[in-house]
């Protein structure tokens, strides 16, 4: 009975020991853990309050954040195969040079949409273009049929379209002789936007036709470099004809998206003759002549059209 009432006791005490061990455990976990979590909500507002005080921080944890969840949508939606998922940009849109034809006013939609079937482009960027040309062209007291007929026969309306004497976009404006006029526009790469191509064209016409003494004719000879040759190589002929053409369309008459156009050539140089050739024989050109004045010719340095 001794030994059976001593091991009861013992089994009493060593349960009573372990309940006591397993409380205190208990307990200190959740001191330790309640420590643990009002320490770490200290370093969150602390934090917090840090970042509220320093917006370049905050903005460049934001941008960090930002990156990665960018990156994981990217991941995967290649993961996927969809790659356009990974570029999507709402505001492209406003890159566009285009307008809808049929919320232009009755004229400029009829030229735009026969402009489109003669040169093989889309409407709707033409239609910005005619817009464009009305806008301008009152603006600077020139016939936008006249812009759209320059444009037809320097660039057939391709917007990158460059010269072997480096004349660019629509209009064929050496970029490097007006560089100053692109400046406000951002710089020489916008020769390369359609619309402030043709701004420029039109203000570095509207400048040609003036050094011509008001003369259409041969302000378009300075704006294509042909001011000193003897002849333009018929190149305002082929404007006029081409606006001759988009005033009849404008005026509602049927013109035929054929429609042929005069031939240009290569400008005829002006040349100087050698006086010094012996008496009875005949002269012998020498050279061309030079720029009048000696200026540089406003527009292009030599026939490109």
């Amino acid at each position: 009975m001794t030994a059976l009432r001593f091991v009861r006791n013992l089994r009493d005490r060593v349960a009573s020991s372990t309940k006591v061990f397993l409380r205190d455990v208990g307990h200190g976990l959740l001191e330790v853990s309640h420590n643990s979590l009002a320490f770490l909500g200290l370093l969150v507002v602390g934090a917090v309050v840090f970042a509220v005080g320093h917006a370049d921080l905050r903005q460049q944890v934001e941008r960090h954040a930002l990156d990665w969840l960018k990156s994981r949508h990217e991941a995967r939606h290649l993961q996927d195969g969809n790659v356009l998922a990974t570029v999507v940009e709402p505001d492209a849109v406003v890159r566009a040079t285009a307008a809808d034809p049929r919320e232009l006013p009755r004229q400029q939609a009829t030229i735009a949409m026969w402009i489109s079937r003669r040169y093989k482009v889309a409407p709707e960027p033409i239609s910005r273009l005619v817009q464009e040309a009305w806008t301008i062209g009152q603006r600077a007291g020139l016939d936008p049929t006249l812009i759209l007929a320059i444009m037809a026969v320097e660039s057939s309306f391709n917007p990158f379209a460059q010269s072997p004497v480096g004349a660019q976009g629509l209009m064929q404006v050496m970029t490097r002789v007006h560089d100053e006029k692109y400046q406000p526009f951002g710089g020489m790469h916008a020769a390369f936007d359609p619309v402030t191509n043709l701004r420029v064209g039109v203000q570095v016409l509207k400048e040609c036709i003036a050094r011509a003494g008001g003369s259409l004719e041969a302000g378009l000879r300075y704006y294509v470099g042909a001011a000193n040759y003897a002849d333009d190589g018929g190149y305002a002929n082929k404007v006029l004809a081409e606006q001759t053409h988009l005033k009849l369309v404008a005026s509602g008459k049927a013109v035929p998206i054929t429609a042929p156009l005069p031939p240009t050539t290569a400008p005829t140089p002006v040349q100087a003759v050698d006086r010094r050739a012996p008496d009875g024989e005949p002269a012998v050109p020498t050279s061309t002549a030079p720029a009048q004045d000696g200026a540089r010719p406003a527009q292009r340095v030599a026939f490109a059209g």
